[in-house]
């Protein structure tokens, strides 16, 4: 049985004249999203660090990497207090200044002199006690880290996606079809030792989890490391597994579950678990024991707490989502009698200072635009409508920076124009002839080898080399299922001025994972006419040049064995430009990352010339309200490292 280190509150212990701070400096030029930014972390002092040593795990496929510059401090005479239980040791000749444990995006990973895995053994189902704090990270560190939660998150969501329309075609992967298909996902990924932060438990921020970040399903937060109980809403180390007998609390979920929680955002009234029947009603006194008993330990050894928020989110089934909100430090507790009459554990929870804006925040300011009249719009909205109602829904225009209103100087272009030659491939016939609605039997499908691109809500199942929708000549109804990228937007997107990268792209709704965004437009030039406006000094768009970041989303190979990239339906190579120098949409200002959230999915479905098919953007991750939208755009001016039609 592993270890647990409780931390100290080091400032109890702070010299007077000890200081620290965090670097939070972003690079420049600034090319990854605004969301990458290193998590809070709080205030740490300069006292003496041990260092403490694991053994290795099971070395991984991928390259280790070092990373300096990670410590983690606990005082001196708690950590001898500890060694007399045997379960650590303080190395006699450890230097102050050496880094700690942490994991890491790489199976394998050596800082300083501890070796540690950030998914532990394969197949681990007991998750460690040991309690480890991560401090100091870098900038570019941090990215490291978010790109593997950004990777685990993505199979999260798009295994999901697969099991999802595998039941919808009555070929379940189980004798049984899933109410959660969540719980399948989490267990499947289990089973492979995909879950972060098993073999150590992390105090305080997780790397490459990024406040605001939104979760659909509990589940997913176990398998992040965010919070490890499914079900209750305090996440601890238990006494029995405690080396000094005592439970530790590392975060909770504050959903509204308790009639005596108080929520004022920084501040928080938590009511302890316990004592409620399965409506939720409270039927008997609460105890201090368990999960009670572990934030009252927290309180006392300083142990700051992740709080994730359960908000309900309009047109999100079940109706609620979950949100980080960042790291709060527990200040008092008392036991009190509650509404309903019985006794209730109270804790009283503060947000640390300096961190980014909730998320649970930003939620509820972008629900408020819905009903505020034009008049009460924050300041820095330009325009309402980029569009000129060409878009199902506004695209807005916001700039709180300068008086640079170069959006509004270009005509709208909601749907691509291709040269008149392309639709030479459009014939009688071509369509399917599914009157009351496409079934597996559909045409279309065949072409997109015997299945449809999306599931019955419109999600992408898998990224393939192109996609063939239901068109024009389909005879199939508008509300067809196959008819998704065609319909234009269906989020509020804003076009804003930013210091960082120029212009940039967010939406004012969450969009989850897998959901078509927009389409990428400009007039089609061929080779030679593309020669030609090169020579004016014109803006164009290489299509070819975007990278296959379609192959990322349905990526199963590490669950199942067979999996075979999808090859079909095949295109030749895209040899054609786009003109965005005088018509585009609200893509045209989409900043690049070489971790975006966006990706280009090929689609066809007014005519059938593979080789000038629509580009089509969809989310790859769930994406919160207000954080920036990016696309990897493969290749990017040697200069400024960015692309030229994003400023």
């Amino acid at each position: 049985m592993d270890s647990i280190v409780p931390c100290l509150d080091l400032n109890l212990y702070a010299e007077p004249n000890s200081s620290s701070s965090i670097n939070t400096s972003k690079t420049t030029p600034k090319i990854e999203p605004l969301d990458e930014t290193p998590p809070f972390l709080p205030p740490t002092t300069n006292l003496t660090t041990h260092q403490f040593r694991f053994a290795p795990p099971p070395p991984g496929p991928d390259v280790s990497t070092e990373f300096n510059r990670i410590s983690e401090l606990f005082h001196s005479t708690f950590a001898q207090r500890l060694q007399k239980y045997g379960d650590v040791a303080v190395l006699p000749d450890a230097d102050p200044n050496s880094g700690a444990i942490v994991p890491c995006n790489n199976p394998e990973t050596q800082i300083g002199n501890v070796v540690i895995s950030p998914r532990g053994a394969r197949k681990q189902d007991q998750r460690s006690s040991e309690l480890v704090r991560v401090t100091d990270l870098r900038p570019e560190v941090h990215r490291c880290f978010r790109g593997e939660i950004r990777r685990t998150r993505l199979l999260f969501d798009s295994l999901r996606t697969f099991l999802i329309a595998d039941i919808e075609k009555g070929r379940s992967l189980t004798p049984q079809r899933w109410r959660r298909v969540d719980l399948k996902v989490a267990q499947l990924m289990k089973n492979q030792g995909l879950w972060l932060y098993r073999d150590k438990r992390i105090v305080g921020a997780i790397p490459g989890v990024s406040i605001g970040d939104v979760f659909f399903f509990r589940m997913e937060l176990c398998v992040v490391g965010l919070h490890g109980q499914a079900q209750a809403g305090i996440d601890y180390v238990p006494a029995s597994q405690s080396s000094n007998g005592e439970p530790v609390a590392t975060s909770i979920i504050v959903s509204g579950g308790y009639e005596d929680d108080e929520d004022a955002g920084d501040v928080i009234i938590y009511t302890g678990h316990g004592g409620q029947d399965k409506h939720s009603r409270q039927v008997v006194h609460q105890k201090l024991e368990c999960g009670n008993l572990a934030l009252e330990r927290s309180m006392h050894y300083g142990i700051e707490v992740r709080v994730v928020r359960g908000i309900k989110y309009e047109g999100r089934t079940p109706g609620k989502v979950y949100v980080y909100d960042g790291l709060y430090r527990v200040t008092d507790t008392w036991f009190d009698v509650g509404k309903s009459g019985f006794g209730v554990y109270k804790f009283k929870l503060v947000r640390f200072e300096n961190q980014g804006q909730m998320g649970s925040v930003v939620l509820k300011f972008v629900e408020s635009l819905r009903t505020l009249q034009l008049d009460a719009w924050p300041k820095g909205y330009v325009s309402l409508d980029l569009s000129s109602k060409k878009e199902n829904v506004p695209v807005f225009f916001f700039n709180d920076i300068d008086e640079d209103h170069e959006p509004l100087y270009y005509q709208y272009l909601p749907t691509t124009r291709f040269p008149l030659h392309v639709y030479d491939y459009v014939a009688k016939g071509i369509g399917c002839d599914c009157v009351g609605g496409c079934l597996d039997v559909c045409s279309c499908a065949n072409k997109n080898g015997g299945e449809f691109a999306y599931d019955l809500n419109g999600i992408l199942v898998r990224g393939k080399p192109l996609i063939f929708e239901c068109g024009p000549h389909c005879q199939c109804p508008p509300n067809c299922r196959n008819r998704v990228s065609q319909k234009g937007l269906r989020n509020r997107l804003e076009v804003f001025r930013s210091r960082e990268t120029g212009w940039g792209v967010r939406s004012l709704d969450l969009i989850q994972a897998g959901s078509f965004i927009c389409e990428f437009t400009g007039i089609v030039l061929t080779q030679e006419q593309a020669q030609i406006f090169t020579m004016n000094g014109d803006s164009l768009v290489h299509p070819s040049r975007f990278p296959e970041r379609w192959a990322e989303w349905g990526d199963l190979s590490q669950i199942f064995s067979d999996y075979v990239r999808p090859a079909y339906p095949s295109t030749p190579p895209l040899d054609f430009a786009m003109d965005v120098s005088r018509m585009r949409n609200v893509a045209c200002y989409m900043s690049h990352s070489s971790s975006p959230n966006v990706i280009v999915q090929l689609v066809l479905f007014d005519h059938n010339n593979i080789s000038f098919p629509h580009l089509m953007l969809f989310a790859i991750e769930n994406i919160p309200p207000m954080r920036e939208l990016s696309l990897d755009y493969g290749m990017t001016d040697e200069w400024t490292g960015k692309v030229s039609i994003c400023n």
